[in-house]
């Protein structure tokens, strides 16, 4: 099928280049009508020819555009067919390029009927099968894409869920641990009070003892002295003992390390992790 750049008539086209705006495209002729020449051309009855606006022209598919019924080498009709070459043939073509091919048949048998052919119908269902295949597949992909899509927005809710029961479980735990390592503080403050308290009291018994020793020191006679001492000794030893058992022994190492915080975790963990897994085992 012919196409031009300019919509001009091909019928009454100028020798200096004139030419009346085309209004229609004659199918048939491949040609350009003005409005003239396209009453013209409907007048003559004997012609089945069917026609076009040129606007509805220049919508049609490219590749319909770029077949003609015309040789663009030889610039003359197809009016043979090439069965070997497939392809349609003006009488230049053959004495050109088709000498020898076998099969040359009148292009009008070929084209006889082409429009109502089994294959036209065939082709038809076949485009249309493939259309609703498409459909079909787009429709399912969207379906699969909406699923996809909710399927997500389950999995964020199911993660935001277990999100809350380990900071619910999290926040139980530092509570129970604090609670824990609060009674251990409380203790060893306890145990450490106490220390203090024995304490005090000797340094005190201590104090008075030197208080004594001096006034023995100075106003005691020779037996009062030699007997004071012993006392002031058996005292006094005493108190070295004690320190000794304060130093050798826990008093004073009562600290809160990070063992044993650690402890209290892994204490934890056994009694409620653990101890309820083997309940569900059981």
């Amino acid at each position: 099928m012919a196409s031009s750049d300019k919509d001009n008539c091909t019928l009454c086209y100028d020798e200096d280049g004139t030419s009346t705006e085309t209004v229609t495209w004659c199918i048939k002729c491949e040609v350009f009508l003005c409005t003239d020449c396209d009453k013209h051309h409907k007048n003559q009855k004997h012609l089945d020819h069917i026609t076009m606006s040129t606007k509805e022209f220049h919508k049609l598919p490219i590749f319909m555009l770029e077949i003609s019924g015309q040789c663009r080498d030889h610039k003359k009709k197809f009016e043979l067919y090439c069965s070997f070459h497939d392809c349609p043939c003006c009488v230049t073509c053959i004495t050109d390029e088709h000498k020898k091919c076998q099969g040359l048949k009148p292009l009008s048998d070929i084209l006889e009927h082409g429009k109502s052919s089994a294959s036209v119908q065939l082709l038809e269902k076949d485009l249309k099968n493939v259309k609703e295949n498409l459909e079909e597949i787009i429709k399912y992909l969207n379906d699969r894409n909406n699923i996809c899509k909710s399927q997500k927005t389950e999995a964020a809710e199911q993660i935001r869920s277990m999100r809350r029961l380990l900071n619910d479980f999290l926040n139980k735990l530092e509570q129970d641990i604090l609670g824990d390592l609060e009674s251990r503080q409380a203790q060893l403050t306890s145990k450490m009070n106490t220390s203090i308290q024995q304490l005090k009291t000797e340094a005190e018994q201590i104090i008075q003892l030197q208080s004594e020793f001096s006034k023995m020191t100075q106003y005691a006679t020779e037996l009062q002295m030699y007997v004071g001492l012993r006392e002031i000794e058996k005292t006094t030893s005493q108190a070295a003992k004690c320190i000794d058992t304060l130093k050798s022994g826990d008093k004073f190492s009562l600290n809160l390390s990070f063992q044993d915080i650690s402890d209290v975790i892994w204490h934890y963990y056994q009694v409620h992790v653990f101890g309820s897994r083997q309940k569900k085992i059981q």
